[in-house]
This record gives C-alpha cells, sequence and structure tokens, in this order.
C-alpha cells in the first residue's frame, strides 16, 4: 500500500494494518481487512471481528495506545517513515490511533527500558464516579507498561487494582474473570495472555458502560489511558528524540474530540476534569503543527503537562 506522503516528507511505502468499519459496516460486522506493517501478525490483528468500536455518539478509543507493544517488538524492519495516520482508523471524522502498531512503531526506533516506566502509585480509593474512571483508565495502561518490562509483581497488583475501581463504577462483574486471568498469566509469566485479558479487560469496561448508557464515563476511561501513554511516549521520545518518534503525537482531531467531550460533561464538578480541559486546550497547539514537524521542545511541554496531569489523576485533590 502506497503511503501518501506530506509535503516535505521523504517518499517510501509501508504496510499498513486497518479494520476500518463505519457505523452501518460495524453493525453489519463486516470488516474491510487490510495489511499489517507487522504482516506475521496479519491472522491475530485480523482476527478481531471489530477491534475499534464505533458507537454512534461515542467514541471507542484503545486504551492509551499501550496494548500492543510486545506484539510488534519482533517484527524485523522498521518503516522509513511513521504517519499517524496511516497507524490509524476513521470514526465520526475522528483519527484513532491503532494500539497495536503505533508503539510497535515507536519500539522500532529504538530500545527502551521499559522498566523506568513502571509506577507504583495506583491511587486512593476515590468515591466520584468520574475520578474512579480517569484512574481505570490510567491503571490498565499501566498494565501495558508492566507487562512490557515483565514485572510479574506489578502486573497482579493491576489485576486486582482494575477489579476494584471497576466494582467502583459498577462493573465489577464484567472484570472478575479478566482479573483473574491476569494474575493467573502473570504468576506464569505469560506475557501474551496478560495482553490478551488487559484488552480484554478494556473492551469489557467500555461494552458495560455504554449498555446501561455511561458514555461519558466510558469516555473518560478512554482519555485516562490516552493520558497515561501520551505520558509515556513523550518520556520516551524526548529521551531519544526522532521526528519519526514525535509524529506520533500528531493527533489534532482526536485531541478536539477529547476536548468536546469534556466540555458536554458540565456534571462532571470535579477540580482534575477541568485542569485536563484546560490543559489540552495547553496541547493542542503544540501537535496540530499542519504539515512541520513537531519539534523537541513541544515533545518535552506535552510530556510536562501530561506528567503533571497523571499526578492529578493518581492523587487526591
Amino acid at each position: 500500500m502506497q503511503v501518501a506522503m506530506r509535503p516535505g516528507q521523504r517518499g517510501g511505502s509501508i504496510n499498513v494494518s486497518q479494520i476500518v468499519l463505519s457505523s452501518d459496516l460495524c453493525t453489519a460486522a463486516v470488516p474491510v481487512k487490510v495489511r499489517s506493517i507487522n504482516p506475521e501478525y496479519e491472522p491475530e490483528i485480523n482476527s478481531r471481528k471489530c477491534q475499534m468500536i464505533p458507537f454512534t455518539r461515542h467514541l471507542k478509543l484503545g486504551i492509551g495506545l499501550l496494548c500492543g507493544l510486545a506484539m510488534c517488538a519482533g517484527a524485523a524492519q522498521a518503516p522509513q517513515h511513521i504517519d499517524i495516520k496511516q497507524l490509524s482508523t476513521t470514526v465520526e471524522d475522528v483519527v484513532v490511533p491503532l494500539p497495536n502498531e503505533i508503539f510497535g512503531a515507536l519500539n522500532k526506533l529504538g530500545a527502551v527500558n521499559w522498566k523506568q516506566h513502571v509506577r507504583s502509585d495506583k491511587g486512593p480509593n476515590f468515591t466520584e464516579r468520574p475520578r474512579i474512571a480517569l484512574l481505570l483508565g490510567t491503571v490498565i495502561a499501566d498494565g501495558f507498561i508492566a507487562v512490557q518490562a515483565e514485572d510479574s509483581a506489578t502486573v497482579k497488583e493491576i489485576g486486582q487494582r482494575v477489579l476494584a475501581l471497576a466494582k467502583g463504577i459498577g462493573v465489577g462483574n464484567s472484570i472478575t474473570p479478566h482479573a483473574k486471568a491476569i494474575v493467573e498469566a502473570a504468576d506464569k509469566r505469560n506475557w501474551e495472555n496478560v495482553r490478551q485479558e488487559l484488552d480484554r479487560t478494556q473492551n469489557s469496561v467500555q461494552q458495560a458502560m455504554n449498555e446501561v448508557h455511561d458514555e461519558k464515563l466510558s469516555q473518560l476511561v478512554s482519555l485516562g489511558g490516552w493520558l497515561r501513554g501520551t505520558e509515556v511516549l513523550t518520556s520516551v521520545v524526548k529521551e531519544h528524540f526522532s521526528s519519526d518518534g514525535a509524529e506520533l503525537l500528531h493527533q489534532p482531531d482526536l485531541l478536539s474530540y477529547f476536548l468536546t467531550r469534556l466540555k458536554a460533561m458540565p456534571e462532571f464538578n470535579v477540580p482534575i476534569i477541568r485542569q485536563i480541559q484546560d490543559a489540552l486546550g495547553e496541547v493542542k497547539p503544540l501537535i496540530d503543527v499542519g504539515n512541520r514537524r513537531i519539534p523537541p521542545e513541544s515533545v518535552k511541554k506535552v510530556n510536562e503537562i501530561t506528567t503533571r496531569l497523571g499526578h492529578g489523576i493518581v492523587t487526591r485533590d
């Protein structure tokens, strides 16, 4: 598949894996399959009936861009250029990064010391459901980081923490079997099974909340995961800067989507929600650069902002 390059970018081609689904296609369960950036994983990627499930008025996001790191870590050849729009699918005109592809591409740009990104702070026991939802998304994202670092003890802690948080927003029954499977797989150091169960956990949380019309909380779970994923992404890229790594931040439509959704949540009168809304307004001009490259100083600034928000999500006011 030939990639259309943006002005000023060098030419090249890249094989992309997407399941392209409009609302009608998803309803009909007819996926359109194309080739993967990592062809050896095509059977697994294309085995999911709907990897990114578009809801009529809700965009289901992969959690924090993190869930596919190990699937892509062993791929043989790095792409010549990473274009965020070529590693994504579009739902309601919003570009959604495919988690199984983006961090795999980042992983190829250089070795990453994932152990330094493992976080022990899983947050206090909040009572406000919006705060629980944000924290749940963050903790699931932390699970994928711990798996990448092959930290069995942390993975097991995260499995139990995810279950407790899910109970806090009323979807614990959907998560119980996944939490048990995560702990069992971590005991056996079966990292691929842990990844699959974390992915299923995300899917189950989203589905359960949408079934009871808690779409706004579902969106906050996605936002929490995206913020944690962006925090880690920018931390990795700023340590060993490359323009291709920074290009993974080029998600202005996704950022606009989150801003629009946050503005539609006036009933969630908790300080962290407003702090995130204000901070995303700071991030947008840093990554909405049109045809230009995202510079190192912007990556550093986005990292500072998302790190501050991440601390706020896991800390009681």
